[in-house]
């Protein structure tokens, strides 16, 4: 079950995604790019803990994607926001990309993305991705 600090740190980020599409969106909007990731990481410290996510951000597997992330964050901030999506974009996937084989797990189980993602478009891209568990018989 999860507690009300998860609930908010699990809304926050995924209003901090929302808010990095939105400045995407429109064209690499620095106000809410930067909002989008405050949103995100102050998400993410909610959803794991503030100590979880200090040790998680300077593990020494994690330091490459961490350094570029940030750094990302400030060349956002600074104003230079193509170049900083570009290098958080590489930090974020440096970071976190053993999680989207989980995520799209997940993903899978929820009853409109599970089928939106069942699609034979998606299906092949997956599979590759995050192999689709099937239950023994």
């Amino acid at each position: 079950m999860l507690d009300d600090r998860r609930k908010i740190g699990i809304g926050l980020t995924g209003l901090g995604f929302l808010f990095l599409f939105l400045g995407v969106l429109f064209f690499f909007d620095k106000g809410l790019i930067a909002l989008g990731n405050l949103m995100f990481v102050c998400g993410v410290a909610l959803t794991i803990g503030p100590q979880a996510t200090v040790r998680f951000f300077i593990r020494k597997k994690n330091l490459k994607g961490s350094i570029f992330f940030l750094s990302g964050v400030g060349l956002v901030v600074w104003g230079w926001a193509i170049v900083g999506m570009i290098v958080e974009t590489y930090g974020f996937w440096c970071l976190f990309a053993g999680f989207i084989p989980t995520a799209l797990s997940f993903l899978r189980r929820i009853p409109v993305f599970g089928r939106i993602l069942d699609l034979p478009v998606f299906k092949k891209v997956l599979n590759t991705i995050a192999p689709a568990q099937t239950l023994p018989i």
